[in-house]
């Protein structure tokens, strides 16, 4: 297959290489790992796609409508060049090629390689023989190393499942649930705030039973405590997604609760709330349970934000099953809820189950239980205003007025609770400002600056 000559890169040196994620903030992560490790090695990065030697997509394979996003946009980046002597070499990455492993070959003539997840560490010599190249002599023993330039960073504690509910093939995709060390994720998130960052977000599949197994029976409590010792003397912050219900246990509630650099924002994706809608989908709880939950940590933890997902339209949800959704989102109040609907995904149980409901009913349960979303989103951020709070500094954007900083305060995940907008003035990206909250217009805050730290 012809491909670009890597002696034609745009840039000086060599070859250059161009990144592209399709998914969650957990493939942010491993493409930034990538991109490091291609750094290190000597590779130059390249935004376009035309000045590219070659493009590595990082795929996405959690939904039906991930995967044929991630393959589609192999296929548009496949095009890129003025023919077929100077196109870039394609290499698909992650939980695509981790899903359907030999199959893709031939339906993908497109693509120069796969890479599987738990072989991305290897993309330098990967890059390397698709180009032609001798891998670097370095290639084998480059450690960890992360490229994050702005104020807030994602950082992988864990990777796969153990859970196997009935609607995810995540289990099939990432393997059996595997805590990182530690000693890595401490280094990581060392060499984060030394570069500049000031909160850490810690991802994984189920980050509430980090630690469970590993052979020293510590939990993710003691690692908050760990990692709050690296942060603090840098005013940093620590945030902790995907818990599950099952991970809440008194140890890190009082963390959460009592180390100032833990932020009180629990982000527990529920579902649903019926018993046996729950249990078809292999998870426990029913709502008189979840409430309870949901009452205790309100009530422990004083000015808790909580965050949770709720998945509509599972095979036999009766719209009863979907009313008491709507009513448990509603009573217990969320200050964030993500609306997915059901999606029947190849080799999962859901998918061969009766009752699966159809287009129009799924698409008409999921705008409703969305209104309901964005009624207790807008409402918990307009309560912000005349607040004042810290606001970490994360970009720049142009517009009408002029020039506008972009950030978002503790109770504002990145990328996906809204942000905070202010004028422009003497802060940069990664300040931490103090700013009184004058206005809201649906899950965004304006905000005036009062105190620059």
């Amino acid at each position: 297959m012809a491909t670009k000559p890597h002696t034609e890169s745009h840039l000086a040196g060599m070859p250059t290489c161009m990144l592209v994620t399709v998914g969650c903030a957990k493939n942010e992560v491993d493409t930034d790992r990538m991109r490091a490790l291609l750094l290190a090695a000597g590779f130059q990065e390249t935004l376009a796609p035309d000045e590219a030697d070659v493009i590595i997509v990082n795929t996405c394979s959690f939904l039906g409508v991930a995967t044929q996003e991630s393959v589609e946009t192999v296929l548009s980046l496949a095009q890129v060049g003025t023919g077929e002597d100077d196109r870039a070499a394609i290499i698909m990455c992650g939980c695509v090629p981790s899903r359907y492993g030999d199959e893709l070959a031939a339906e993908l003539p497109e693509v120069d390689a796969f890479v599987a997840s738990d072989e991305e560490d290897g993309i330098v010599t990967v890059v390397s023989e698709v180009l032609g190249l001798e891998p670097p002599a370095t290639a084998s023993s480059l450690s960890a190393l992360r490229t994050v330039e702005g104020a807030s960073a994602y950082v992988k504690i864990s990777d796969g499942c153990d859970r196997w509910c009935t609607f995810c093939a995540i289990p099939a995709i990432r393997g059996p649930y595997a805590s990182r060390p530690r000693e890595e994720i401490a280094d990581e998130v060392r060499m984060l705030m030394e570069g500049g960052v000031r909160e850490v977000v810690l991802v994984g599949q189920d980050t509430g039973v980090w630690g469970s197994d590993l052979p020293n029976g510590r939990d993710l409590a003691w690692l908050l405590e760990e990692l709050a010792k690296i942060v603090m003397p840098y005013h940093g912050w620590i945030r902790v997604l995907y818990l599950q219900p099952e991970g809440m246990t008194d140890r890190l509630i009082r963390v959460l609760r009592d180390v100032d650099a833990v932020l009180p924002y629990i982000d527990i994706p529920v579902q649903h709330c019926a018993a046996h809608v729950l249990a078809d989908m292999g998870r426990t709880g029913s709502r008189a349970e979840l409430e309870s939950l949901f009452a205790r940590l309100r009530a422990e933890i004083p000015g808790l934000v909580l965050r949770t997902t709720g998945l509509v339209g599972f095979p036999g949800e009766t719209e009863d099953d979907f009313e008491e959704l709507c009513e448990f989102i509603e009573d217990v109040g969320f200050d964030y809820v993500s609306v997915f609907a059901y999606s029947a995904e190849e080799g999962t149980i859901a998918a061969t189950l009766p009752n699966q409901l159809d287009d129009a009913e799924l698409m008409d349960r999921t705008q409703r239980l969305q209104d309901i979303a964005e009624r207790l989103g807008f409402s918990s951020t307009a309560r912000r205003i005349g607040d004042e709070f810290d606001v970490i500094i994360d970009g720049v954007e142009e517009t009408d007025d002029g020039l506008e900083l972009i950030g978002h305060t503790w109770f504002q995940a990145p990328d996906c609770d809204g942000a905070v907008h202010i004028e422009a003035g003497e802060a940069t990206v990664g300040d931490i400002v103090t700013c009184t909250m004058v206005d809201a217009f649906c899950y965004e805050l304006v905000g005036v600056v009062t105190t620059r730290h």
